[in-house]
């Protein structure tokens, strides 16, 4: 945090996009509550993939066999991510023509409280067919709410930082998903280390399900302090707000959009694959034991936070596109070498593998929270970001673990290895096509 009060020079933090908006104090106070606001949200998102890696299949899919109980998991898993692009139309309709702030608080309390209900649903024996069907339901309504959260806490950092200095404040909502990610699987971990596995599997996974209830009242409380981004300030004063903002983005916007979803596959792939996949392929097939993998995990996401604020913070100098690239080239060469190293079930080898994906999806990921904002302009700027981001999600994180499965039962693990350096070719064309953004004007 030192960066962001003390260094910054006296004409960024009295001059920002707006002049009373650019006080350190208010700076700081964007930073925390964009960091916090994502966390939350992401530690919802995240709690569910390691639930349904561990536990789903059994509790809500019982009468399938291991292999197809398992895609049915993974496929309430991907429904979140169908339901993305749907809350970022709706969330970027009202963040576009009323604000960011106010539709930040929406979202938060539609994921915060869908998370929550899934910790209260009673499984497929108790409800029958029920179970999972109202399993899926909670799940797309968790999808619509992630769909609206990036893009405002996206923009909630980039539009209040100085020019030189977006990148850095994007870095914020970026490092989000990182602590979200450490706190589902480190509270997993302390449950499956501290319950039998009968416990575990009857009730102890409700567990940081129902802590999102306390998530979302501190996450309210820090939001509702933040005032609306100067940038869309002025766009409301001077009466040019989008009457259908996701309109414009297609008709005046589509080759961004198009791309810069390309651009995202592969920070998707890498993470769903090394995350929700390869803990269910090593606890399954590998046979390592849920303990030792859950705690390898805590380990790879240090790499994660590490590659995201590494390239997040020298995107202001080297250039956002650059670094997005360079990940995605490290990326190429990381799927090659992913699963050979996992499949060794060494801890020290296996911490290598997951730590080295994530690493590589972080250098993607770390730019982005300033790339995909500064390639729309203010009056489209949620829901193209938005529709961005989470078009990119659909096709690099709700099918990777469900593509990963099947491939690694028909062909083997060194497949998948294949298939995520086939995402990360394709991220690496789409970035090349697309302009570099750190030098323009956001307003």
């Amino acid at each position: 945090m030192r960066l962001v009060h003390s260094e910054a020079t006296a004409e960024e933090t009295t001059a920002g996009p707006a002049g009373d908006e650019g006080s350190s104090e208010s700076l700081r106070r964007v930073a925390v509550a964009s960091f916090i606001g994502t966390a939350i949200e992401f530690y919802d998102f995240y709690i569910y993939g390691t639930a349904a890696a561990l536990v789903l299949n059994q509790a809500f899919f019982p009468t399938l066999d291991p292999v197809n109980a398992t895609l049915a998991s993974f496929s309430t898993y991907a429904v979140a991510f169908a339901a993305r692009p749907l809350g970022s139309i709706v969330f970027g309709h009202f963040g576009d023509r009323v604000g960011r702030k106010s539709v930040l608080v929406v979202s938060l309390l539609l994921m915060g409280l869908s998370t929550a209900f899934v910790g209260l649903l009673p499984g497929y024996a108790t409800l029958g067919i029920w179970a999972p069907l109202l399993l899926i339901l909670l799940r797309f309504v968790q999808g619509i709410g992630l769909g609206g959260e990036w893009g405002g806490a996206a923009l909630l950092a980039v539009e209040h930082a100085p020019k030189k200095r977006r990148g850095l404040y994007a870095a914020f909502p970026q490092l989000g998903p990182s602590v979200g990610f450490f706190a589902a699987t480190g509270i997993f971990w302390l449950l499956s280390a501290s319950l039998d596995d009968a416990a575990f599997r009857s009730w102890g996974w409700r567990i940081p399900f129902l802590l999102s209830f306390l998530l979302v009242a501190v996450g309210l409380f820090v939001r509702l302090k933040i005032s609306e981004t100067p940038v869309f300030a002025k766009v409301m004063d001077a009466q040019e707000a989008s009457k259908v903002p996701t309109l414009d983005v297609i008709r005046g916007h589509w080759r961004e959009l198009l791309l810069g979803a390309g651009g995202m596959i592969v920070a998707y792939g890498l993470f769903y694959t090394a995350t929700t996949y390869c803990l269910s392929y090593a606890t399954g097939t590998l046979g390592i034991s849920r303990n030792t993998m859950l705690a390898l995990s805590l380990v790879a996401c240090l790499f994660l936070a590490a590659g995201t604020w590494l390239a997040a913070t020298r995107s202001d100098g080297a250039g956002r596109r650059k670094l997005i690239l360079a990940g995605c080239g490290l990326a190429v060469v990381w799927g090659l070498v992913l699963f050979p190293l996992l499949d060794t079930e060494s801890p020290v080898l296996v911490a290598l593998a997951l730590g080295g994906a994530l690493f590589c999806m972080g250098v993607v990921y770390g730019p982005m929270g300033a790339y995909l904002p500064e390639l729309f302009g203010t009056r489209v700027r949620y829901s193209g970001a938005s529709l961005a981001y989470n078009l990119g999600g659909v096709l690099g994180g709700a099918v990777s673990p469900l593509i990963a499965t099947r491939l690694q039962a028909a062909f083997g693990s060194s497949s998948v290895g294949w298939y995520v350096s086939a995402m990360a070719v394709v991220s690496l064309l789409c970035v090349l096509v697309l302009p570099e953004t750190r030098e323009r004007e956001l307003a």
